[in-house]
């Protein structure tokens, strides 16, 4: 080797340690090249890097619901629709200019190449009986039209209550028009021309949008622009803190450049898997908003460890070269193992069934990998080229936080049981609070109230339909009067729930044609008795209609027909019961000859409260598994795997007791919570366990613990602490970000004093114990 032989002497010969040494001291340049190249290449995959936030695309397409969404989308078009609503508070839509915005603004959704098809008035079918023949017309023939000529529309939907809650509110003051996509690919330029247009059109009245196309389309640029606002923000708090602290601007930067670079390759390693796999795991959505956050943490948790550990044996060494030397000798090993560790637990979520968090874990492992051999190789080397004044207060000086974790060593060896026992107590109430914890996927809590989002979402509640779709396929006879009247039926039970405006299907057409042909006679608003009167009326209504005009409600074979509602927002208990409620009806009531399917959005909502409340109890379980086999292995003795997992459990406890003492709902976004903790609280663990072991073969039984916590603790604290720079998310536009903000302060406050108090606590009570095994 070419450092030094009192270098080579004095550290350890383990291969691992004395490659990363001998290339950081002898071969500094060629290992920032080498670093610097291989980070670029893989950060190139940033430019396939996509944003996307499509609700169907977390569920796996093996999943009921999924494959019959699936199914309607490839036999009756896109069920995808942006909601577009307009008109003026206090004032009847009913007005020659209203028609006339809704006519402008139907026609040009029309004209655009990525919309199929605009349902509104203008361009809806009217039914009526002229001279005892069905004659079908569209109701809004011309875009200027008399106030005589609309008061005979007003009169004709008021006849027709069901077509008028489709388009008209409640109250006659708004317009509701919907536009579908031709493909589910991509929503963001979909959604830009509908408001774009809008806009245009519609600048006279007070304009509202909803649906999940709508969201999935606006959400990328407000997951963009509220990530990257609030990580800046974050990271300003970070580097403050450990400015504070480090007191040395080249040792703050050089922890900032493994974070950056770290985030640069997760990012492009996410890009190059989505451009060569194409698969919808690694799509960037809501539920992975997050990962740079997290990333960050673990990234600078390792560069801090390093950098802090440097100073602390330049203050002993006062020689640069064998302060490094020192510090990678005595890190090298416990951060490869915590990568591993945290790799591992990372790893687990690919067993989810949510889709975006298989991506979430494999792209999160690639980002700590990276984190790994930039601090390891880069850092070093980077740390070994600067002059350093050994004279600075950065060195010569205790920082603040050095100053509390003397303390606390002190409080550990002269009270470790009531150490112990502070921390179990609070474990133990924290762990009434997990039962406590509700599951809830409702887009509107999303967002705070007052948010444009928002507000519109309550207007399409308040005034509206709502834009909650359940979906009814039936696969059956469709000319069959028990059908018919099957779906009919089913369509009463669904709108008894208050939540539930309205729904349609072929069954009210046959209805509606039955009422016109007999003289408009109320009576006749129900499915014939006959297979035959079914086929006239479909014959009578082809001589002036287009049969085509049918295709979103039922196939050209009338084998295949479509049941669409509408509903307010529903909370997750309400969703459970709403349909449970809805396949009982189904199943005791529907003729048996046809098939069923019953998927939307309130389906999808349904499922993903499954899927995270599984998911998340297994990823929690089988890492802190995974992470104690590891631990155990390392570290070559069970009992050190227990120890590792110890704080781990009591943190993740702890936090998930307070989301439920302060009624914070889990969500696809915050089920993240125990891959944060997870993730960085193992690293503390293994840091405070690595080094134990060290120290306990050089130093005197009575003194161990101290060392270790002024050793270690400094790190953890300053780690934990700048990492709670990232509580700025709790400016986030999202509710479930503001959350995560929030616990991830109360994260790194239970993860850091969880093993500074408890697994320190612990290793003092059983220190004859665990020195002895570990010197035999």
């Amino acid at each position: 080797m070419n450092y030094s032989n009192d270098i080579n002497k004095k550290y350890s010969s383990h291969p691992m340690r004395s490659w990363f040494i001998n290339q950081s001291l002898n071969h500094p340049l060629r290992s920032i090249f080498l670093s610097l190249l291989a980070t670029a290449f893989v950060g190139i995959g940033a430019f396939s890097f996509i944003i996307d936030d499509d609700m169907m695309k977390l569920l796996p397409s093996d999943l009921e619901s999924k494959i019959s969404w699936d199914d309607i989308q490839d036999e009756f078009g896109s069920t995808e629709l942006i909601y577009i609503s307009f008109g003026s508070k206090n004032e009847s839509i009913f007005n020659p200019k209203a028609f006339a915005a809704l006519w402008d603004l139907t026609k040009t959704l029309e004209s655009k190449n990525d919309i199929e098809e605009v349902f509104s008035l203008t361009s809806a079918n009217r039914i009526d009986n002229i001279d005892d023949f069905m004659e079908v017309d569209v109701i809004q023939s011309e875009r200027m039209l008399t106030q005589q000529e609309i008061d005979e529309i007003q009169e004709y939907l008021d006849k027709n209550p069901s077509l008028k809650k489709r388009f008209v509110s409640e109250n006659n003051e708004y317009f509701a028009l919907t536009a579908q996509p031709y493909s589910n690919e991509t929503f963001d330029n979909f959604s830009r021309t509908v408001v774009k247009e809008a806009g245009v059109i519609l600048h006279d009245y007070e304009v509202h949008f909803g649906g999940n196309a709508y969201i999935s389309g606006i959400m990328p640029g407000l997951i963009r622009n509220d990530a990257f606002s609030l990580m800046r923000f974050g990271l300003l708090i970070m580097i403050c803190t450990l400015l504070l602290n480090l007191r040395s601007i080249a040792g703050v930067s050089m922890v900032l450049m493994v974070i950056v670079l770290s985030l640069v390759a997760m990012v492009g390693a996410m890009g190059w898997i989505y451009y060569f796999t194409g698969s919808n795991k690694f799509l960037f959505t809501l539920a992975n908003t997050s990962m740079p956050i997290i990333l960050l943490t673990i990234a600078n948790s390792d560069g801090v460890h390093i950098v802090s550990k440097f100073f602390r044996e330049m203050r002993i060494k006062n020689d640069s070269r064998k302060a490094v030397a020192a510090t990678m000798d005595a890190l090298i090993i416990p951060i490869f193992i915590t990568t591993v560790t945290t790799i591992s637990a990372f790893l687990i979520m690919t067993t989810s069934p949510i889709q975006p968090l298989i991506g979430y874990g494999i792209s999160m492992s690639i980002g700590i990998f990276w984190a790994w051999f930039l601090s390891s190789l880069l850092l070093p080397s980077v740390i070994g080229l600067k002059k350093w004044d050994a004279n600075s207060s950065a060195f010569t000086k205790p920082s603040f936080f050095e100053k509390i974790v003397n303390m606390l060593g002190t409080a550990v060896l002269h009270h470790p049981k009531r150490v112990l026992a502070t921390g179990l107590t609070i474990v133990g109430i924290a762990l009434f609070g997990v039962f406590q914890v509700t599951v809830d996927v409702n887009m509107r809590n999303f967002f705070k109230p007052g948010t444009e989002i928002r507000d519109s979402m309550d207007f399409m509640d308040d005034e509206m339909n709502g834009t909650v779709d359940i979906r009814v396929r039936i696969e059956g006879d469709l000319k069959d009067p028990t059908t018919l009247q099957d779906m009919s039926t089913l369509q009463s039970f669904m709108e008894k729930n208050e939540q539930v405006s309205t729904s349609f299907s072929i069954a009210d057409v046959v209805k509606q044609m039955h009422r016109t042909v007999m003289n408009d006679d109320k009576n006749y608003e129900i499915i014939p008795d006959n297979r035959g009167k079914i086929n006239n009326l479909f014959t009578m209504y082809s001589m002036s209609g287009n049969p085509e005009d049918f295709e979103a409600l039922v196939d050209y074979e009338y084998k295949i027909g479509l049941i669409t509602a509408f509903a307010d927002v529903m909370s997750t208990e309400q969703i459970f019961s709403y349909t449970n409620k809805l396949n009982d009806h189904i199943e005791n009531n529907f003729n048996k000859d046809s098939k069923i399917d019953v998927t939307g959005m309130i389906v999808v909502f349904r499922d993903l409260v499954i899927m995270i409340v599984r998911s998340s109890f297994i990823s929690i379980f089988a890492s802190l598994l995974v992470i104690g086999i590891l631990a155990s292995f390392f570290f070559k003795r069970i009992l050190w795997g227990i120890l590792a997992v110890v704080p781990l459990s009591a943190a993740v406890i702890i936090n998930f007791g307070f989301m439920g003492f302060f009624g914070i709902e889990l969500s696809h976004v915050t089920a993240i919570l125990s891959s944060i903790i997870i993730g960085v609280g193992v690293d503390f663990a293994i840091h405070y366990i690595s080094q134990y072991r060290r120290l306990s073969r050089t130093i005197s039984s009575k003194k161990v613990s101290k060392e270790v916590v002024e050793d270690v603790g400094y790190p953890i604290v300053l780690d934990a602490a700048s990492n709670m720079g990232f509580g700025a998310l709790v400016f986030s536009s999202f509710v479930p970000i503001q959350y995560i903000g929030g616990l991830m302060v109360f994260a790194m406050l239970s993860t850091s004093l969880g093993t500074l108090t408890i697994l320190s606590a612990i290793t003092e009570l059983l220190k004859k114990r665990l020195i002895q095994a570990d010197l035999d």
